[in-house]
């Protein structure tokens, strides 16, 4: 089945708008449905520091939290290197640019369609 990255779900594009309003890096979502049993999409993205690292996580949780939206897991927010956040449809992964590069999420699910966010 064949998805276009431009229906992506309002709550997905609001979790990518989030992690730009803290200065993110190479936002971007990849759409696993058909791809992936897990969940149906990823968010990236990139923070320059520990601290940025963080502040995109904790945005992105506060913001969807005001609309009803928590995690069902955090891991990560401790270290700040990768923090990853389940919302169970969808997972937000905000990487330190070192641990992106090293897991290369990206590549690893390459054949998942994906929608860039214009920093």
């Amino acid at each position: 089945m064949s998805h276009s990255s431009d229906d992506l779900p309002a709550e997905v594009r609001q979790a990518a708008d989030l992690a730009l309003d803290r200065k993110a890096e190479e936002v971007l979502a990849l759409d696993l449905r058909g791809v992936s049993s897990a969940t149906d999409f990823f968010v990236l993205a990139t923070g320059n520091s520990d601290i940025q690292v963080r502040a995109i996580a904790e945005h992105v949780m506060d913001e969807l939290g005001k609309v009803g939206l928590k995690p069902l897991h955090v891991e990560g927010l401790d270290r700040a290197r990768w923090v990853l956040l389940d919302f169970v449809d969808f997972v937000v992964h905000v990487f330190h640019p070192q641990a992106r590069e090293f897991y290369q999420l990206e590549n690893l699910w390459g054949d998942a369609p994906t929608r860039r966010f214009a920093s």
